[in-house]
């Protein structure tokens, strides 16, 4: 899951050229977060104003002294009519003030700084709800979110610290901070992941450097260097051994946490934005600053699929993150150009053997449209059931992926949603944000 923090600094690349090796640190590859700069202005609509009934023309009051009778009841105004619009799944082109109760939902808060409300897609029949369970205001931008597989935990990534917070009352139970880190200038976590058992929390920096944290202890237990540029996405495989890092420096690695060794380089020919590893572990994939979605055999490092190019309905603009179904057939990919594409990969070919050219029978199977601006971020809830969505348009959708139809529209931030992640444990999700704030929900 990877997490540019496009709420803030320099405009995401408009091309695919590559950060390069060589290049100085600032700026650097794939757009990061510059020192951020909050945003005060408010999108939320106003409260929906009271129709005061007026007396009749003509009327005039009784002549004094007269008989008291009770007052009339006041006059019944029904409020105007508004038929909706279809927007398809563009929810946030509604107007929220026009749509009837049973399409929407407006949070109770006690701030209006912590507004938030829902739109539910009027042309679906509705199958979810959502509600606020925390919030928790950070320092600065929110790169990145993840649950502890038990779901009892959640950890956060930002300006030189981790975080992670008990799920159930939104207490801080870890602060985790490299004190021997250069001070100078920003340095943020852009990615954040725990291992199976919970014991550990791996991080990726702008340093280049992986650390992977006992939380026990709050001691760093390993360090993974090699990459040469900034560190943008971070995934554990199920056997609690292996960590699969991209970066900007074009290539994909895979780390022992046993031998502290690299596994596996896996290069292509531009910056790498996000990784992720199937539940099994036998498949990495990578989504690039190219505008491809590449997969591989964790065994043989051979190429299984490379899913780009109008030929396969791919990208038509850098894929910021990919996400596994629970089976491992498809995979789902989130993109500057405003779209989640969801993926048949191919099957797997007897081990020791390749696709030809890495290309594959994977193909696109489902676009997602809706978003008013890049994707950020995407997920499948644990039982496949949902695609989860994070957008710089501030909002968070779900998806039925056998339909492609959006279920709901969640504004939540006031900034990018820059990291989305639902609890493995299922009924909650994070998303975290350039307003500095990561929310739970349920």
């Amino acid at each position: 899951m990877l997490i540019f923090c496009i709420g803030y600094g320099p405009p995401p690349p408009q091309s695919t050229a590559s950060p390069g090796s060589g290049k100085p640190r600032v700026p650097r590859g794939p757009p990061g977060a510059a020192t951020p700069q909050q945003t005060a202005q408010s999108v939320y609509p106003a409260s929906p104003r009271s129709h005061v009934p007026t007396p009749p023309p003509g009327h005039r009051p009784p002549p004094f002294p007269q008989q008291q009778l009770p007052p009339a009841p006041p006059l019944q105004q029904q409020p105007p009519h508004h038929p909706i619009p279809d927007v398809g799944n563009a929810l946030a082109d509604l107007n929220i003030d026009d749509l009837p109760p049973q399409f929407k939902k407006i949070g109770e808060v006690a701030r209006a700084d912590d507004a938030w409300w829902v739109i539910y897609n009027p042309a679906v029949e509705r199958k979810l709800d959502v509600d606020l369970v925390h919030t928790i205001t950070h320092a600065s931008v929110v790169c990145c979110v993840r649950f502890s597989q038990d779901g009892r935990f959640i950890a956060t990534g930002c300006n030189r610290a981790a975080q992670i917070y008990d799920v159930e009352t939104g207490a801080c139970v870890a602060h985790l901070e490299d004190s021997e880190a250069d001070k100078e200038g920003d340095l943020y976590v852009r990615s954040v992941c725990f291992s199976p058992d919970g014991k550990y929390l791996a991080t990726g920096a702008e340093d280049k450097i992986i650390r992977v944290w006992d939380i026990a202890s709050k001691e760093i237990k390993a360090e993974f260097r090699g990459h040469e540029q900034d560190i943008y996405s971070l995934d554990f495989a199920r056997n609690g051994r292996i960590i699969a890092s991209g970066s900007g420096d074009r290539t994909v690695r895979l780390w022992d946490l046993e031998t502290k060794s690299n596994l596996m380089t896996l290069s292509i020919e531009d910056g790498v934005t996000t990784v992720a590893l199937s539940q099994d572990g036998r498949l990495v994939a990578a989504g690039s600053l190219d505008r491809s979605v590449r997969v591989w055999d964790t065994e043989t490092s051979l190429p299984i699929d490379r899913l780009e190019g109008p030929r396969e309905n791919g990208h038509l603009d850098s894929v910021y993150s990919v996400s596994f179904s629970p089976n491992g057939r498809q995979l789902v990919s989130g993109s500057l150009d405003r779209t989640i594409k969801m993926w048949e990969l191919s099957p797997l070919p007897p081990r020791g053997a390749s696709n030809p050219a890495g290309k594959g029978t994977g193909r696109c199977i489902r676009t997602f449209e809706g978003h008013n601006d890049f994707v950020l971020s995407v997920a499948l809830t644990p039982d496949g059931a949902w695609v989860l969505s994070g957008s710089k348009d501030r909002g968070v959708q779900f998806w039925d992926p056998q339909t492609g139809h959006t279920q709901l529209h969640l504004q939540g931030h006031k900034n990018s949603v820059i990291s989305v992640s639902p609890s493995p444990k299922g009924g909650l999700f994070a998303t975290g944000s350039g307003d500095t704030k990561a929310r739970i929900w349920r």
